[in-house]
């Protein structure tokens, strides 16, 4: 094979075999050939430490190992001036391995929806809850993550056994509990609604967009960005901001 087709094979291959192909390799002596072994060594070792990343977010779910639904609940959407708040819930298969899962926060647009697709594709179940911007001005920010998380749970397809929270303890529900200070960065289930709510609210805000292009939700996703305020300033509110959150631009 020339360099071209080694390229291809390697890339192709699941990291798990990389070993044994990259072993194959040994006896070619093509400077072009070293240079790609090594470049596929290093991104072995990459992936081991993604492996190793991941284990340390399973400690949770391995605590309630016993148990066959156990579901991680997450928000986006709580300090922005305009929009809903979304909850999702995940149920993730026993042993469940997603490359890269994390907190929502600390993904970039394109790995959030490529783990989106593969969320929803591998998961048991998966739940999610929307409370609009009047219903965050009546009841409060908090009792509203609270309504979207319980509607989450509400669609799941299973009951859970327990339930792992980005640090709330969700009242009105009586399942088991634990609540998880930056749960989303220690709970695979918990990550995997980070990123299902996160997505699934980002996908709002650019359909909103299209409504009221003078705000830039596509972009500020309806948080307080320099360029949103002055659009307020400008355009005055719309109706999805969230008056309550507003006030200093209300007479």
């Amino acid at each position: 094979m020339n360099t071209h087709e080694i390229d291809e094979m390697l890339k192709s291959t699941e990291p798990a075999r990389l070993p044994e192909v990259l072993a194959a390799l040994t006896s070619d002596k093509r400077a072009m050939v070293r240079n790609l072994a090594e470049r596929y060594r290093k991104r072995y070792e990459a992936y081991l430490k993604e492996l190793e990343r991941l284990e340390k977010m399973t400690v949770y779910e391995r605590r309630y190992e016993a148990l066959q639904y156990i579901c991680g609940i997450d928000e986006a959407g709580r300090g922005p001036y305009a929009g809903p708040v979304v909850a999702a819930a995940v149920v993730l298969p026993k042993d469940c391995r997603i490359l890269y899962l994390n907190d929502s926060k600390k993904l970039s647009e394109k790995k959030r929806e490529q783990l989106y697709d593969e969320i929803m594709e591998k998961a048991v179940s998966v739940g999610v809850g929307i409370a609009g911007p009047d219903v965050i001005d009546r009841i409060n920010i908090l009792q509203a993550d609270y309504e979207a998380m319980r509607q989450a749970l509400s669609k799941l397809s299973v009951r859970p056994q327990v339930l792992l929270n980005d640090a709330v303890t969700i009242p009105g529900i009586h399942i088991p509990q634990e609540n998880i200070v930056h749960g989303d960065a220690k709970s695979v289930s918990i990550a995997a609604a980070s990123v299902i709510a996160k997505v699934t609210r980002d996908r709002m805000m650019v359909m909103y967009d299209q409504l009221y292009p003078q705000y830039g939700f596509a972009h500020n996703k309806g948080y307080g960005s320099a360029f949103h305020e002055e659009a307020i300033r400008q355009y005055g509110l719309c109706p999805i901001h969230r008056r309550s959150f507003t006030n200093k631009f209300q007479n």
